[in-house]
């Protein structure tokens, strides 16, 4: 008997069979719990009770990679705004790129609906040091710059999907406004952290769903309190079909752990065993747009195979890497020469790059992908189409599981 198990693959799905035995590891789905009357008192709650009447408010998004709803959720926001007094005019959204190429205004249209075309949007420049104010440095080194007119706010609003992130813990929340409105320079000295320099590998407390012992998250727990803005943060919780289900609102970093542990219960799996093969799919657009966004769900998948095992994701990468810095770091001998290069002048995505070599060293990295064929030797990685899948599971003679969405399920170490 086998069993047929559809793999999200950008906007198609690619049909593969197995054997009735095989292990699928799956999350918890979260079940739709939103609802408006609540989530606007929440909100109206968590905010200043002394907004003067012409109060400056800042919302902040993600962009069209780490969607939460917008469309369907920031005129809630704006509507509770206007019974507290506050007009349009009053309110500015600021697009969290990060380091991320910015969108056009037909992406945004589809990333943040009608709003977009209605409202005032800026477009986050991280290499622009014009508009930033230094406020001094974490206790690791690492600059403090926020933007300027971001601390003109009277109060800051962030909205964005909480998720577990491959270094910093977590992805979404405090993220939102450092790496997403930072300095390119300070973002890469925070993800220089990555890197342990007593070792001469990646710091082993930098992982999904940890924030003990982590050196990043902690810089960015130290970062997010030294802008001393009131805030009020809305952390969304997504189904694996991107469907927002929870839209948790806080104030404090507490509130932001309380987000984190309940996302926890969906989505972290205490699973000991691994397997010497993985099959998984990213979870489909916009999880697998490109290979930097496709690597989280590569990171959390390789969590389930055995040292010299083998892993199988679907990660179509229609949008190519998504980045100009990283594949450049292929070009030294290995992950060593990489290191080094990265220690003395952090750019990029160069840890994501040195993350790809840690996993293509120690498990065997299959890829269903429209990536180019050189490019995937480069990075170590070879392709396969839907029959040659079908045959390795065919003639697999170890343990197998698959993962139906592996940007979700993290595996607990």
């Amino acid at each position: 008997m086998c069993r047929k198990i559809e793999f999200k693959y950008g906007q198609d799905r690619v049909p593969i069979d197995f054997p009735d035995t095989i292990d699928v590891l799956k999350i918890k789905e979260p079940g739709l719990d939103i609802h408006r009357k609540k989530f606007e008192t929440d909100i109206a709650q968590a905010l200043p009770k002394d907004l003067p009447d012409n109060a400056v408010v800042s919302i902040v998004v993600a962009d069209k990679t780490r969607l939460c709803g917008y469309e369907t959720y920031l005129p809630w926001v704006v509507d509770m705004l206007h019974k507290r007094g506050i007009h349009k005019e009053q309110i500015t959204f600021f697009i969290a790129y990060g380091t991320h190429a910015r969108q056009s205004d037909g992406e945004s249209i589809n990333a943040y609906g009608d709003i977009y075309q209605t409202c005032r949007f800026v477009h986050h420049d991280a290499k622009d040091k014009a508009l930033f104010t230094p406020l001094g440095k974490t206790g690791q080194g690492t600059p403090i710059h926020f933007r300027r007119d971001l601390l003109k706010s009277d109060v800051i609003i962030t909205m964005g999907a909480l998720s577990h992130h491959y270094f910093a813990g977590y992805g979404g929340g405090r993220k939102l406004l450092f790496p997403g409105l930072g300095y390119r320079q300070d973002i890469y000295q925070n993800h220089s952290l990555f890197l342990d320099q007593a070792t001469g590998r990646l710091c082993s407390g930098c992982r999904p769903g940890n924030l003990d012992h982590n050196p990043l998250a902690l810089d960015l727990k130290e970062m997010d309190g030294a802008l001393e803005i009131p805030r009020v943060s809305i952390h969304g919780i997504l189904d694996s079909q991107g469907r927002v289900c929870r839209l948790i609102v806080g104030t404090s970093y507490n509130d932001f752990l309380s987000a984190c542990t309940l996302l926890d219960s969906f989505y972290k799996t205490r699973a000991v065993k691994t397997y010497d093969l993985v099959i998984a799919s990213c979870g489909g657009f916009p999880k697998d747009i490109n290979l930097i966004q496709a690597h989280k769900a590569i990171n959390n998948a390789a969590m389930f195979v055995r040292d010299r095992g083998s892993l199988i994701v679907f990660a179509q990468c229609r949008d190519k890497i998504g980045s100009d810095a990283f594949m450049p770091y292929f070009d030294f001998k290995g992950f060593k020469e990489a290191f080094e290069v990265l220690s003395q002048d952090y750019k990029g995505n160069g840890g994501t790059a040195l993350s790809v070599m840690a996993k293509t060293g120690r498990i065997k990295l299959f890829l269903k992908t429209a990536l180019d064929d050189k490019v995937c030797r480069k990075i170590g990685v070879q392709k396969k189409d839907p029959a040659g899948i079908q045959e390795m599971v065919d003639t697999s003679g170890g343990n197998m599981a698959v993962i139906e969405n592996a940007s979700l399920l993290i595996k607990t170490e």
